[in-house]
């Protein structure tokens, strides 16, 4: 078992070593095990809202500053590239440094960077501060769940998790919602500004609640070139995921870049063997359980993130949805999330994470293939009961899977394991994005022409049909102004059709993923490390 000191600094230059961990915390509120839930809760939620409340801004934004359709696409993948480039570096700082003030450091850069996005003038500041925020979104997320894994003693650490879990699903799907009514009924500067209150209020909580602790034996030193090295390697992997569906998965430059990544990889992992206190100790990957609970998340992360990436298109092109209708419309999804996060913790505590994960995933597996089976005509009861299955599929995995990944850590490296966690999830999003959009693209590209012909359309040349498959990958129809109206109604039945088809295959590998995570779910077990973090506290 891993020893442990806390350190509670409550001033400048006043450490001092007080009882280990297993001991009561600090007098009053400081170190209370759910007061710091809730703080942490408060940080971590800005960093979720903020990976889709912008998605409902664009627009706003780019009418305001005059931006083109790129320059708008890199505010969100500035914002999630800086994010999974720097998540597990920024978890071994919070190892080295203590993940208190790491957290706090997180909240206040996130804070400011959100203040000043809303005052820029240009879209390449946004962008500039948008890198800023995933900087500092990277520092407090893995700060959060050591604190989480120091402060909760092992028999209630998976229910803390799985309400950090629901704030996490709770904010990530409410973001377009929130998104919407500011954006509607104030301005799209709004949708930034509100980080500021949010923040100062996690600052104030946290300055007051919470306990640095940490392992007696931390790390010392940074492992330099290993950071340039997984940092490297992490970009051009997400750089690539970001670009292929512009460039093509058969270009030369999307292969170079995956190369590149690969290449990367295995220098990081040939450096880490050699140099004395590596940022990623390759030992931790020896445990089966932990390395399974990355895989995980990724697999999770791609039928998720990959598959919802088309609902929302659906919902809104398809069934004519505004953003808020929309928003509220994937409310079972997000209410599953909420009431089944804790609830999942709490059997995970009982019975293990092993048959909670798989049955989560064999739910999202499920939910998944429904989802294939939607119609252009689909009604609102039917969506909300696959979306809600989706909801109670996720719960147990978001939750399980953390645990099983922070839990079989060592102490020392539970910032390093939170960056594990959120990296793997940051990955998977993007290669479910990536890869399901390259079905969808080769199923429309596929259909359409087919379709087009057979609904008696005029043939179009290959530059219209180009940009018809874009428009119809969307949900959108390619309706050109002055047509007919008969012939409009014609080519939205068509862009309709067509899209079905593609989200439905789309769908279906996303069923077929989480299939495949069912039985990674298997070699998963409870956290062998777990009982290293804080004793019985205030609890």
């Amino acid at each position: 078992m891993t020893s442990q000191t806390t350190i509670d600094k409550t001033g400048p230059g006043d450490s001092a070593p007080v009882a280990p961990s297993d001991a009561t915390p600090g007098k009053g509120l400081r170190g209370h095990p759910w007061f710091t839930l809730i703080t942490v809760a408060v940080g971590v939620m800005m960093v979720a809202l903020d990976g889709t409340i912008v998605a409902i801004a664009n627009p706003a934004i780019g009418k305001d500053l005059g931006a083109s359709l790129a320059q708008l696409q890199w505010i969100t993948n500035a914002y999630f590239l800086a994010l999974a480039v720097s998540l597990i570096t920024a978890g071994k700082l919070g190892d080295r440094f203590g993940h208190r003030q790491t957290f706090l450091i997180g909240v206040v850069g996130f804070a400011a960077a959100s203040g000043a996005i809303g005052l820029s003038d240009s879209i390449a500041l946004v962008v500039t501060f948008r890198v800023l925020q995933g900087l500092f979104g990277a520092l407090l997320m893995p700060a959060a769940l050591g604190l989480l894994r120091a402060t909760f003693p092992a028999e209630k650490l998976n229910m803390a998790i799985g309400i950090w879990g629901m704030v996490i699903g709770a904010s990530t799907a409410g973001g377009p919602i929130l998104g919407g009514v500011l954006v509607e009924h104030v301005n799209w500067q709004s949708v930034f500004f509100i980080n500021v209150p949010v923040g100062i209020l996690a600052v104030a909580l946290g300055a007051w609640i919470l306990l640095d602790h940490r392992a007696e034996n931390a790390p010392r030193s940074f492992d330099v070139l290993g950071i340039a090295l997984l940092s490297a390697a992490m970009f051009c992997l997400v750089w690539a995921l970001i670009k292929a569906p512009e460039w093509g998965w058969g270009d030369t430059k999307t292969w170079a870049f995956i190369i590149a990544s690969i290449a990367g990889f295995a220098l990081f992992a040939v450096w880490e063997r050699k140099v004395g206190e590596p940022l990623v100790p390759l030992a931790l990957f020896r445990s089966v359980p932990l390395s399974a609970g990355v895989v995980l998340m990724v697999l999770m992360a791609i039928a998720f993130m990959g598959g919802l990436f088309f609902v929302t298109f659906y919902l809104q092109n398809v069934h004519g949805m505004g953003p808020i209708d929309a928003g509220l419309h994937l409310l079972p999804l997000t209410g599953m999330m909420i009431v089944g996060s804790p609830l999942a913790g709490a059997m995970i505590t009982k019975v293990g994470p092993r048959i909670p994960l798989a049955g989560g995933m064999a739910l999202t597996a499920l939910a998944m293939y429904g989802m294939s089976t939607l119609e252009t005509d689909t009604g609102s009861g039917v969506m909300s009961l696959w979306f809600a299955l989706l909801g109670l599929g996720l719960a147990p995995v978001m939750v399980g899977a953390t645990e099983v990944i922070v839990g079989n850590a060592p102490m020392e490296l539970s910032g390093v394991a939170g960056g594990l966690q959120q990296a793997a999830m940051q990955i998977g999003g993007s290669l479910g994005t990536a890869v399901l959009g390259a079905v969808m693209a080769s199923k429309v590209d596929g259909d359409l022409e087919g379709n087009w012909k057979e609904a008696g359309l005029p043939p179009l040349t290959p530059e219209q049909a180009g940009k018809a498959s874009e428009a119809v990958q969307v949900g959108a129809a390619p309706v050109p102004p002055g047509t007919p109206e008969a012939i409009a109604t014609r080519i939205t039945d068509v862009a309709h059709d067509t899209f079905i088809s593609g989200m439905s295959l789309a769908s279906l590998v996303a069923a077929g993923v989480a299939a495949v995570a069912v039985l990674v779910a298997f070699l998963t077990k409870r956290g062998a490390n777990a009982e290293a973090g804080a004793g019985v506290g205030h609890i």
